[in-house]
Order: C-alpha cells, then structure tokens, then sequence
C-alpha cells in the first residue's frame, strides 16, 4: 500500500497524524508519513510513535517499502507492534533531519561548485560528501570552499518542480549523478531547484533556503579509486 510522504510538499513537517496499514516484522507502514525513508545518500529519518493509549516508541530507522512510495518505519527489537487500523501520531527527531536538510542542500551546491559527473554521495547530521570523475589536480580546497560559501550567501530560496520522463528524457544534462538515476515509472520527475545555481532530479528534503546551510568548509579531499575524487564538506 503506498503512504503520502508529506515531506514532499513540506520538508518542514515535524509531526503527524495516521493510521497504522500493515505491521509486521520490526516494522509497520501507515497512511501518510513526515520520515523520509533512506535513499540517495540520505539517512532514514529516526523519531518516535505515540499510540492513542500515551505510550511512546522509538522509530530507530526508515527505509523504502516493497510498493511504490511505500515507508516502511522500524522500531526497537522486541518492540509492541501497532496494529493495522490503529491512529498514532509520528514525530520526527528534528535536530537530526534538520541537519540532513542543510547538508543535502549544500551538497546541490557543491556539485555546481565542482562541475563533474557525480559518482557517488552521503549524507550525515554533521558532514556529506560527493565523489567526482575528474582529476585531483583540478580540485583545490580553499577554491570550493570559497565558492561554495559565495554561493551560499546568495540566500537564495529553493523549489520544488516536477516534469514528466519525456522533459526529463529531453534534457538529459539535468542528471548529474552516474550512481542514483532518477525515479521512473510514475510518469513525472521531482526536481529541486535554485535559481540560477542548480536544477536537477532530487527526490530529498531541503531547506527552503540556501542561507539556512551556514558557513562550511571543506574537510577532505581524496583518491578514491580510478574514478572517484572525494570531496567532503562539514559545517564550519
């Protein structure tokens, strides 16, 4: 059964209402969900479940279900499961997503900072990194960081748009990643955009804008194989 993920038109959710569709396992899938279940680098969003008797239960981790825009939320081993039918109310651990917010977004940044194929990327509370085709000698830490915290005090906002396979199809400079391609099958395309600093499929969560990242710095850069030059930034 497939769940509305409200992170979609509103990242800034923290909680929310719904009903428990299917339990099993360590886990269970609801109607609608603010957890972002882990997927293209981000971390699966942790929280808690309240149950209409006042009991509370740890969320430990959120991953993609077996159906299309299907969540599946997990708790702590030996943990009471709810039952299908059963209304609970989700609350994320904001500080966590929050953070993952700013640090995807700064990570669309840097890619337009250095302007390689992505090979790779990751997304932590603290730190990300992306991982480049392109020679070391082309990458200069002073020089990314300076440019991308240029960018970042631009303090433009960000946006949510949608074009269908066909546009996408179309326009195929728009997908940077060679390791995460776009979702397909459902007819249309999520894509973030920043005026005039980037447009490309993303299906994360972000902030609304680019000033909210802050000051970074970049804290290495490294061989990672033939095709792989990391580059890792972290709040300054």
């Amino acid at each position: 059964m497939t769940t509305e993920l409200l992170f979609r038109d509103d990242a800034y959710l923290k909680s929310c209402p719904a009903t428990v569709t299917a339990a099993g396992g360590r886990g269970f899938e609801v109607d609608r969900t603010v957890f972002y279940p882990a997927g293209g680098g981000q971390p699966g969003d942790t929280g808690t479940l309240r149950r209409s008797d006042g009991s509370v239960l740890r969320i430990v981790d959120t991953r993609k279900g077996e159906a299309p825009d299907s969540v599946l939320h997990l708790l702590d081993e030996g943990a009471r499961l709810p039952a299908p039918g059963e209304r609970v109310e989700l609350a994320l651990d904001w500080d966590r997503r929050y953070a993952h917010m700013r640090i995807h977004t700064c990570l669309h940044v840097l890619s337009c900072v250095v302007v390689a194929p992505v090979t790779g990327g990751n997304i932590a509370a603290d730190r990300g990194r992306l991982d480049f085709d392109i020679e070391m000698s082309q990458l200069d830490a002073g020089r990314i960081e300076r440019e991308v915290n240029a960018l970042i005090a631009r303090a433009i906002d960000t946006e949510t748009v949608w074009i269908t396979d066909e546009e996408l199809d179309a326009r195929p400079e728009l997908v940077k990643t060679m390791s995460v391609k776009p979702p397909r099958g459902a007819g249309r395309v999520r894509l973030l955009r920043i005026e005039g600093i980037d447009l490309q499929p993303c299906g994360g969560t972000h902030v609304r804008n680019i000033a909210e990242i802050g000051q970074v710095k970049v804290l290495r850069i490294r061989n990672e194989g033939r095709r792989n030059r990391r580059v890792e930034i972290g709040f300054a």
